[in-house]
């Protein structure tokens, strides 16, 4: 028996963050729904399974596991947008007859083999849907599934609580919670409820509170003097947090971060900053973004009401009072940037200029309210280049050509807006 984590249809309700990764790879809490999914089933051995033009990408990041392959012959397949619980093992155990395991429209998991198993290796080219394991028994479960990005926003509380306890009971079970350097004049309130791993550093002035949430510091993270931690937060491998920052509840920072400002539920993948004063709330922010100084969203409307969202082509009623902008890759904010309520910002976008921008700015988007154009995809590549470097990290040929890709998937939006090509 293996595990397989997949991509479904509905994919594409989940961009831009998905353009350049499997939905798996997304952060809610500490860690990414995959693992999440894979820690279910210690030891079990596991392959993921991506959409074909993200294979290359896939492959370099995660060497020696198989990738649109099952090897065994039977398989648990999960939806990389599940949402797995603690208990998801007791829920959805690894061996067990055939079965599809479904909650409202959407798959969670299914149990395969034999013939059926053999239909779908040979289709793991393509998105895998309910049509794929049809024929099998049906049991509802009460697992969720993540269908935008506002809902990974929204969970992430929860899942920094959820994550925690996994942390605590099954990693540094025994262990001294504060391991780090914690400089005379610092405060740290409900220690039980805070992590600070080896390497990290907290200066003086800071607070550390964990009295409404666990606050988790990883290794070589430096909180700087005066900053303000308040549970639930987490807090990346060798993330800088500056000087006067404000993170309230609900903040997940990734690895090799700079954060500053105001930060109130919102989720930064690895290697963005947005390290300036500025408020950032109910948000979702790709890796290699760059927020310029006193850039703000609205999370917020005026009145109060459900915010509403441009996914996939569409506008979307988020069902959420709350939602604040959901920015790709590799985009730039330049001082001074506003974004009203649900805003969407692609990928590899460089926005400017007074006022509010439109709330949905296509990939590859260079400008802001008084005109946009295209941001040319060679100078987009070259500017990622200079930025990885800057930390140490380099753009691979096969990144290179996903970038190109993803300029190709998203002509068609920019076409509709009117961009100059």
């Amino acid at each position: 028996m293996q595990l397989c984590v997949f991509e479904g249809i509905n994919y594409d309700r989940l961009e831009p963050l998905i353009f350049s990764r499997p939905t798996y790879h997304l952060i809610c809490g500490i860690n990414s729904l995959r693992a999440k999914i894979v820690r279910s089933y210690p030891g079990i051995k596991y392959s993921l399974h991506c959409r074909s033009y993200l294979d290359s990408v896939v492959r370099i990041h995660n060497p020696g596991i198989p990738i649109n392959k099952i090897e065994d012959n039977s398989c648990l397949f999960i939806n990389g947008r599940v949402l797995a619980p603690l208990n998801m093992a007791e829920i959805i155990p690894l061996e067990g007859e055939d079965k599809l395991y479904i909650n409202g429209d959407s798959i969670v998991a299914a149990r395969v083999s034999g013939s059926k198993l053999d239909e779908i290796k040979n289709r793991l080219h393509d998105l895998l849907s309910e049509s794929n394991f049809g024929g099998l028994p049906v049991e509802k479960v009460d697992v969720k599934t993540i269908d935008y990005i506002w809902d990974l926003v929204n969970n992430n509380g929860p899942e920094i609580y959820s994550d925690f306890k996994y942390l605590m009971e099954k990693v540094h079970a025994g262990e001294e919670n504060i391991k780090g350097k914690i400089h005379p004049g610092a405060y740290i309130i409900e220690k039980d409820n805070v992590y600070i791993e080896e390497g990290a550093v907290i200066k003086p002035g800071v607070v550390i509170d964990g009295t409404k949430g666990p606050v988790y510091i990883d290794r070589e993270a430096i909180i700087y003097p005066n900053a303000v931690l308040e549970g639930a937060v987490y807090i990346g491998e060798s993330t800088l947090v500056k000087s006067g920052a404000i993170l309230y509840e609900n903040v997940s920072v990734g690895k090799v971060c700079k954060v500053g400002g105001e930060i109130e539920d919102s989720i930064i993948l690895p290697y963005t900053n947005k390290q300036h004063s500025g408020f950032l709330g109910h948000s979702y922010l790709g890796s290699w973004v760059n927020i310029g100084a006193d850039t703000n969203c609205s999370d917020l409307k005026n009145n109060y009401g459900f915010v509403k969202v441009y996914v996939n082509g569409e506008v979307v009623d988020s069902g959420s009072q709350f939602l604040g902008v959901i920015m790709g890759d590799h985009t730039k904010t330049a001082i001074n940037t506003m974004f009203n309520t649900g805003t969407i910002v692609g990928v590899s976008c460089n926005i400017f200029g007074a006022g509010f921008p439109p709330k949905y700015l296509p990939s590859f988007s260079w400008g802001g309210t008084d005109a946009l154009t295209t941001y040319d995809i060679e100078r987009s590549i070259e500017t990622a280049k200079r930025v990885m470097e800057r930390r140490f990290e380099s753009l691979h040929d096969v990144e290179e050509k996903l970038f190109r890709k993803i300029f190709d998937l998203t002509k068609k939006e920019r076409r509709k807006r009117g961009y100059p090509y």
